[in-house]
This record gives C-alpha cells, structure tokens and sequence, in this order.
C-alpha cells in the first residue's frame, strides 16, 4: 500500500514536470526589447499575421500584421538587436512581452508616476535607458519603446514609429 501510494506520489510529479517541460518549450518567445532577431518569426505565428521586412541604411523594420488588427513594428540593428519597437492596434498589447528585460524598469517608472491610481490617458516614461510612450483610446492605441543607447549610429527616435 505504501509503495503504491509512493510511485502514485511520483508518477504524478513525472507528469506535471513532462507539462511544464512541453508548455515552456511551445510558449512562443517575443522578440523583445534588447532582443534578438530569432523571435521575430515567433511573433508573427503569435500575431497569426503576415510580415513584411523593410531594410533602411544601419537598420530593418520587421512589420507584423496579425488578424486582430494590431500592427508590431520591431527596429532591429545591423547587429541583429532589437532597438525599438513600435505599435498600433485595438488594445494596448501585453507590455511584458514587448519590453522583455526592461518590463520591471518601465513598471517601476509608470507605479512611480501613477501611484496605485489607475491611470487613465498617455503614458510617457523618458528615463536614461528607457523611453515608452503609449497613448489612444479604446479600438485605437499606438505606441513606441527604444532604448536611446542602442539607436545605431545616424538613427533618430523619431525613426521609431
């Protein structure tokens, strides 16, 4: 009775480490701010959309069309580094996915602006090595993130949008 009890116990731990194991490795990776170019393709089959590329002089512009009618446009660098990316759509979308490793700089930057309160109109944080700035209305949002410190050489913020 005990070992039954105790392979059921460890059966069950096989199985819930197999499903942490098979949801982390079909979670689709968003090429995030600061990333790189190898989730690029991942945002497109998440966005269910169409992408186009658009190559400028130090830099290309991935443009991700989804179904939904949200528009990602993401800056990456001849380096293969995302540097900026900018947004349009019905919804603000999911910042932590976008901002990456810069979530938490810009999360504390909004909480200290904001307070608890909810915040209700545009959003502008313009830090040393984070600017985001997100405005609109419900069914038409739009927004950028850069990182002033990766803009490659030549290249403006106002390139970003």
């Amino acid at each position: 009775m005990v070992e039954q009890r105790g392979n059921s116990i460890h059966l069950k731990m096989l199985v819930m480490a197999a499903a942490l194991i098979i949801g982390a490795a079909t979670t689709p990776a968003w090429a995030s701010l600061g990333g790189d170019t190898a989730s690029v393709q991942a945002d497109q089959i998440h966005l269910q959309g169409r992408r186009t590329m658009t190559a400028a002089e130090s830099y290309t512009v991935h443009e991700i069309q989804g179904t939904s009618g949200t528009v990602v446009r993401e800056y990456v660098s001849s380096d293969g580094k995302v540097f900026g990316i900018a947004w349009q759509g019905p919804w603000v979308p999911d910042m932590r996915q976008l901002l990456g490793s810069y979530f938490d700089q810009y999360a504390r930057a909004n909480q200290a602006k904001t307070g608890a309160r909810i915040r209700r109109g545009p959003v502008l944080i313009n830090e040393p090595g984070l600017v985001v700035q997100i405005g609109g209305h419900p069914r038409a949002f739009a927004g950028r993130a850069y990182v002033p410190g990766m803009l490659p050489s030549g290249v403006r913020a106002e390139s970003i949008q």
